[in-house]
């Protein structure tokens, strides 16, 4: 668990800072956003393996972010923990039925939240950081670093590596080239939307003739990575 990113979103800097120490000296990276606006940028260039987010943040709230992101398949599966001095069961509820992993009621223990939020992230599984991903004879395995074909060492670069590496944790699924770009450059990084054909291209020579077919061209849309024809 240690090492992984956590965002925590509250409009309150005195308690984003204590947060913040609790987190950090549990060995976890944080992210800190003061509102919706600001924490759903960070999302998307940073992409936080989990979310403490307040409920009351001024402008767009803590429960309508936590909606919309559970409702956007790219951001869908990051766990959020809600955060609030709302104590009432209905809001529990409410908080739960959009999609939050958990809640916890302020004033609360900074050991309480780092075991909250490690029973979740226990519960959301290994990242696709940590585990070796294989289909048939191509396997990446995140924590080496390497790429191999039927056991050999395959030759790509660093960006047709995470392409290779989103695209084999989020199979079956068609993406635009704008999600791809946000998805495997960054949110704020401007590159053209044709670059990604050119990765593409090289990512498909790199695989060579037995696995160049799963990467698929999804007319009108973008590309998909599918294990059907």
């Amino acid at each position: 668990m240690v090492g992984r990113s956590i965002l925590i979103v509250d409009d309150e800097a005195p308690i984003r800072e204590m947060i913040a120490v609790a987190l950090e000296m549990a060995g976890y990276d944080c992210l800190e956003a003061d509102s919706a606006q600001q924490a759903h940028a960070i999302i998307v260039d940073r992409k936080p393996d989990l979310i403490l987010l307040d409920w009351m943040l001024p402008g767009t709230s803590g429960i309508e972010l936590a909606r919309r992101l559970k409702r956007d398949e790219m951001t869908g599966d990051i766990p959020i923990i809600m955060l609030t001095a709302k104590g009432e069961e209905d809001n529990k509820i409410q908080g739960l039925e959009v999609g939050a992993d958990d809640y916890i009621t302020k004033p609360f223990s900074p050991r309480e939240l780092v075991a909250r939020l490690k029973a979740v992230l226990r519960r959301a599984g290994p990242s696709d950081g940590e585990t070796p991903i294989e289909i048939g004879g191509l396997l990446l395995d995140p924590i080496s670093h390497r790429v191999t074909i039927d056991g050999k060492p395959a030759d790509m670069g660093p960006t047709e590596y995470r392409l290779l590496q989103f695209f084999m944790t989020h199979q079956e699924r068609a993406y635009t080239r704008g999600q791809l770009l946000d998805q495997v450059w960054g949110g704020n990084v401007y590159v053209e939307e044709r670059t990604v054909d050119v990765h593409i291209r090289r990512l498909r020579k790199a695989l060579g003739d037995a696995y160049e077919n799963l990467v698929q061209t999804v007319r009108g849309t973008g590309y998909r990575f599918s294990t059907k024809s």
